[in-house]
């Protein structure tokens, strides 16, 4: 049976979702004003890993994962740029979409857009405001008032004592509490025209909080199976989902919450204020966008991870190793549907994954299937090894592909720009669509000499450039 770590519990349990054999998955996506990074990507391959063993389980599973449109790091976005907030929001959508395809993530049933619930989120605002939880406060903010929901801090571990002792001078007097949070932000004279939407509170936009509560709810109903999102997102965003979910139907938000760790570079948090991170397309100029999947999936994904070129060199000949078990022309069945799950290989396969998606356990299965097929040339066990990686995302490159060095990083790639001039010809384009301000052939220009192996620096002198 299939035993999650509840982050609400905080120990395992049998899971059993609310209706059987059926699944409501919603997991907190990405907020699109710039490209994804790789701790990014460790969230994206680690749920889509989750959903995978939930079908291969047997489960219908409705995988809602959303995608936040609007955010204060959107509109500084669109306003340095002189661009319009869609302009913005669309371009690193599909940046998100070319990265999730390359890492073998699979679609989610519902992509919601933040900006395509404002309805559903002042209807919340509207139940929140009857029953108590919301109000509007004088700089035409409406909050969510924290000490009357009772469960407040029971995801997180925080209590209100804790919180108040820790809390920063608030400079926002217009609060009830300091602890209170954003529902509906008033609409600012500085901010532009299409971030304001009418609503019984005046023109302006929802807060970030309240977006993942109307799209989980309007998709999969008031009570979620699984709720998941990286370690970051604990408190207090999901710790404020539940405390506005709960305030305004009632009952159970979500029945388990599952939070990926961290990626890490120096035994320190990978993230963009702290500036230590690396863009996933960077990565894949210099490693095969599956060996950077096997480098998350054998880390159990609860687990904090180091990225460093080691490991991933490291994770290059682990994939090899299974690459190179299998042979050219197999025609046999791969499907994780005809696995035979009583056999040794098969089950500890499924023991380790029914363990809280415990995929190093899962890998080590791997590597012993792909030795005992090294020692007896069986299509069975051949057939059984690629269905069980599959069920991984991973063995899903021809294998002659393969064998032909395709799991170096695209900068190897066949095809690589090696002519200075045309690179310099290439930049002097992008830097004159810059001053035109045509930033999406900007990018469109730094993303084509990505994908040819040249990396960019902008500075104040103007762009450098090196080869990965």
């Amino acid at each position: 049976m299939l035993r999650l770590h509840n982050s609400l519990t905080r120990r395992k349990e049998d899971f059993v979702p609310l209706e059987p054999g059926v699944v409501r998955l919603y997991v907190c996506g990405m907020t699109v004003y710039d490209y994804c990074h790789v701790g990014h990507a460790r969230m994206l391959v680690a749920f889509d890993v989750v959903q995978r063993w939930l079908r291969a389980s047997g489960y219908r599973v409705t995988y809602v994962r959303n995608i936040t449109d609007i955010d204060d790091k959107i509109i500084r976005r669109a306003v340095e740029n002189n661009e319009t907030i869609s302009a913005v929001t669309n371009r690193f959508i599909a940046a998100m979409h070319e990265d999730t395809d390359a890492l073998g993530v699979q679609r989610p049933e519902h992509e919601p857009r933040a900006t395509q619930y404002v309805p559903q989120m002042l209807g919340i605002i509207d139940a929140l405001e009857r029953n108590g939880y919301a109000y509007q406060a004088s700089d035409g903010d409406v909050n969510y008032s924290v000490r009357r929901f009772a469960g407040y801090g029971r995801l997180s571990g925080k209590s209100l004592d804790d919180l108040r002792a820790g809390e920063r001078v608030s400079v926002d007097d217009a609060k009830k509490d300091p602890l209170d949070f954003v529902l509906w932000k008033a609409a600012r004279e500085d901010e532009p025209a299409d971030v304001k939407w009418p609503s019984p509170y005046g023109f302006g936009r929802p807060g970030w909080h309240i977006a993942c509560s109307a799209m989980s709810t309007a998709l999969l109903g008031n009570t979620l199976d699984i709720h998941g999102g990286g370690a970051d997102l604990q408190f207090p965003h999901h710790e404020n989902e539940i405390a506005q979910s709960e305030g305004a139907h009632g009952g159970t938000f979500a029945r388990y919450w599952l939070h990926n760790g961290f990626v890490r570079i120096d035994d320190v948090k990978m993230s963009k204020s702290l500036g230590n991170f690396f863009t996933i397309r960077d990565v894949l100029q210099r490693f095969d966008a599956e060996v950077v999947r096997l480098f998350i999936v054998r880390a159990q994904y609860r687990s904090p991870i180091n990225y460093s070129d080691v490991h991933l060199e490291d994770a290059r000949s682990s994939l090899l190793r299974l690459y190179n078990a299998l042979t050219e022309g197999f025609a046999g069945p791969t499907d994780p549907s005809v696995i035979d799950w009583s056999g040794p290989f098969a089950a500890r396969f499924r023991e380790a994954m029914d363990d809280d998606f415990n995929t190093p356990e899962a890998m080590a299965a791997l590597y012993d299937l792909a030795t005992e097929l090294n020692r007896h040339r069986d299509p069975a066990l051949e057939g059984q090894l690629r269905a069980l990686a599959g069920v991984l995302g991973l063995l899903q490159r021809p294998l002659a592909e393969v064998r032909r060095g395709g799991l170096r990083g695209r900068a190897d790639a066949p095809g690589a720009v090696h002519d200075d001039a045309a690179i310099e010809a290439l930049i002097a384009r992008r830097a004159a669509a810059k001053k035109a301000r045509d930033f999406a052939t900007a990018d469109q220009l730094r993303a084509e000499l990505l994908a040819q192996g040249v990396l960019l620096e902008d500075t104040a002198a103007g762009t450098a450039w090196r080869r990965a």
